[in-house]
């Protein structure tokens, strides 16, 4: 069966990475998430793609600039789908707080040795607070993150991210003992994706929005599809 994580969300129906996002994802009976995070000035996990601000809410300057106070404040709701009321960046305890997800992709974006340490070490102490350790995955296509993963939270989940075909994913995910492998869609051939299962990767294909491709997806046997609209996933796949 193939399990459905929407993608920041549901970022295709909703602004992307924000409660509102999540809320709609769980409204479609999709109960798997994924989101990305980047830490505060104060070193909150903030719930945010980009390490700048500009493209979500119009402000300048980087989110590790900023307080996690203040960056509850600002509107994320820029080059999003239209949303009614105010979409503030929320932090991760706000989300782990309100939005009963049974799983989690966690991708932390690339970040210097110090940043990636202090990152998994937050994640963990959250996770461990709300009692979600085995709910959550730490990605990342970083290979500082996923060290610093395997060495500091050693009992939470990692999954390599993998964008481009130039170094071996199989190899990489083997390197870090990676459980899961999120493969961007185009990547994924059914050789590599029999080939990841024979390893043992769960294997999470992205970000796949169209119908057909879901389809094809499923029926080669992946393992999940990571999608912007996963009401639309649901009823094409006939499942949560």
């Amino acid at each position: 069966m193939t399990l459905i994580y929407g993608h920041r969300g549901a970022k295709g129906e909703a602004p992307e990475n924000t409660l509102n996002s999540f809320r709609q994802c769980l409204s479609h009976g999709v109960n798997r998430c994924e989101l990305d995070l980047h830490l505060s000035a104060d070193n909150e996990l903030m719930v945010i793609h980009d390490p700048t601000l500009k493209r979500t809410t119009g402000r300048r300057g980087k989110v590790g600039e900023h307080s996690a106070a203040d960056l509850t404040t600002y509107d994320a709701r820029k080059n999003c789908p239209e949303w009614v009321q105010p979409c503030p960046i929320p932090r991760l305890e706000e989300l782990f707080e309100k939005c009963p997800f049974e799983h989690w992709q966690l991708e932390v974006k690339s970040a210097s040795r110090t940043r990636a340490a202090s990152t998994v070490l937050a994640i963990r102490e959250m996770a461990q607070r709300f009692g979600l350790l085995d709910k959550v995955m730490i990605t990342s296509s970083s290979r500082e993150v996923l060290g610093a993963a395997l060495e500091l939270t050693p009992d939470i989940a990692r999954g390599l991210v993998a964008e481009y075909a130039w170094l071996d994913p199989l190899k990489v995910a083997q390197n870090y003992q990676c459980e899961l492998l999120a493969l961007n869609w185009t990547l994924c051939t059914p050789e590599r994706l029999a080939k990841a299962q024979r390893q043992g990767l769960h294997v999470s294909v992205w970000t796949v929005n169209e119908p057909a491709l879901m389809r094809r997806l499923a029926d080669f046997g992946v393992d999940s599809l990571i999608t912007d609209f996963p009401g639309l996933a649901r009823t094409t796949l006939g499942k949560g």
